[in-house]
């Protein structure tokens, strides 16, 4: 059998890929159990039988990528992205061999514990490699030979992302080789975010480091920071049919989107290992995946140039119309098997979204408007807290008038998207009509499993992965 994605590139054989492939069927993957309750109520999901397979079938990004083509091209190996968020457990059957030393901000602590598992999750989702049988059960990474530096800036959901410590973290990745840093948190934006944050980012930029951001999920017309910061990738998240998740900041300073709905990953904190949720947490993770891919396989680009890349590549999929940027979508959805292999001129070293300057304070230059290959809210009151995978907290009840406002909003410029509704308190989400979640012919796509053997460790079952919380 023979695969092509996004209209370009050679076909690719069963033989040619490096990776084993279990045939899935696309419309399964599509029409999977979950709903996301509305106003920040826990998820809800109608239960599911278990099955052998029944994690590594909740991996819809990896169809809507066409893993097995990426993988042909890059697999992330020699990149290491680093993970800011509240540690990375090393001994998760997924990550065995996966994580690097790192280091402990918080002082209670160090890298490898994660209490809250967050971000275990996150970095399963940049690079896991499943575990059992040809690796073929659990989760596997967009970019599964990279490796993750953990970076502990959170003990408890209770704490605070401090400016200082993850200005710290961010400064340590880049004195430790980390070629990417995934930060799937974010501040209150505009001048609330003081100086030491920035000059980090501006630190991490001056030395070559693509550094990626959620843009938060207040469901606000406000990219928060660091995301908004310029030179920063800013990620916005979409469900499996292409649409905005409805609670996914937008605005001007949104760079990208990725999947981060209905999202599955590994999450040590959970009874069998797993945990799913939606955010734009986890759609950073994928794009923060996709650099790591892009700088495995072109390793002369600059940190501009790799993201020059990733803009170029994206697309609005079937938004016809909209222009880039734009506010709900950014430069389009994030497509790694097209950045890996279009072709795209290298162009400027310099980061195209502008870049931080060490010693700004109140801020950088405005972000510049890179050309694509084709054609005010109030921010939130809270500070540098972590967005814990978007819809799994309970809302705040003073809050709900204006969240239901700011999603029926949302819904109604949605529609003449031609996106579906918001998701009730218990809808799952349905097949799309006639569009593919991604451009590319609609040959069922199969889930690839990653290279090398991985140990069975027989307390982690597969069972329903349980709603994060």
């Amino acid at each position: 059998m023979t695969n092509t994605r996004d209209g370009q590139g050679p076909d690719i054989t069963d033989d040619a890929l490096p990776v084993k492939i279990k045939r899935e069927s696309h419309q399964r993957v599509l029409s999977m159990t979950g709903a996301v309750a509305l106003a920040g109520a826990l998820l809800v999901t109608t239960a599911t039988p278990a099955s052998a397979d029944y994690i590594r079938d909740r991996q819809w990004a990896l169809e809507a990528f066409a893993a097995e083509d990426v993988w042909a091209e890059s697999q992330g190996e020699g990149v290491t992205v680093a993970v800011i968020d509240s540690g990375v457990d090393p001994n998760h059957p997924d990550m065995t061999g996966q994580v690097l030393g790192g280091k402990d901000f918080t002082g209670g602590g160090d890298a490898h514990e994660d209490v809250i598992g967050h971000g275990t999750k996150m970095a399963s989702i940049i690079a896991a490699h499943g575990h059992g049988t040809d690796n073929s059960s659990g989760v596997v990474g967009l970019a599964p030979r990279a490796k993750i530096l953990p970076l502990r800036t959170l003990q408890t959901r209770q704490d605070k992302n401090l400016d200082e410590t993850w200005a710290a973290a961010v400064r340590y990745a880049v004195d430790h080789g980390a070629q990417v840093i995934n930060m799937s948190f974010g501040a209150s934006g505009g001048s609330g975010t003081i100086s030491v944050g920035r000059d980090a980012i501006a630190y991490a930029q001056a030395h070559d480091v693509v550094v990626v951001a959620a843009a938060g999920n207040e469901g606000i017309n406000a990219v928060i920071e660091p995301a908004a910061l310029p030179g920063v990738v800013s990620v916005g998240a979409i469900d499996a049919h292409a649409n905005l998740w409805e609670d996914s900041n937008t605005g001007e300073d949104l760079v990208l989107t990725a999947p981060g709905v209905d999202i599955v990953g590994a999450n040590a904190t959970m009874d069998n290992g797993y945990g799913v949720a939606s955010g734009t947490s986890e759609a950073t993770a994928f794009v923060s995946a996709a650099a790591a891919l892009v700088r495995s396989k072109h390793p002369g680009l600059t940190a501009g140039q790799v993201i020059n890349r990733l803009i170029k590549s994206a697309t609005f999929a079937h938004h016809e119309g909209l222009t880039a940027p734009d506010e709900e979508y950014g430069y389009g959805m994030v497509r790694p098997y097209s950045a890996l292999t279009m072709d795209i001129p290298a162009g400027p070293a310099e980061n195209p979204l502008g870049q931080m300057q060490i010693g700004s304070g109140s801020g950088g230059a405005p972000r510049p408007t890179p050309s694509p290959a084709s054609a005010a809210e109030t921010q939130p009151s809270f500070r540098s807290s972590l967005i814990i995978a978007g819809a799994s907290g309970v809302a705040v009840l003073l809050a709900v008038a204006a969240v239901i406002f700011a999603v029926s909003r949302r819904r109604n410029r949605g529609n003449a998207l031609g996106k579906t509704p918001g998701y009730g308190t218990v809808q799952p989400p349905q097949p799309p009509i006639g569009h593919p979640p991604y451009p590319g012919p609609g040959t069922p796509q199969t889930y690839p499993v990653p290279p090398g053997p991985a140990p069975q460790h027989p307390h982690y079952t597969q069972q329903r992965p349980p709603q994060e919380r």
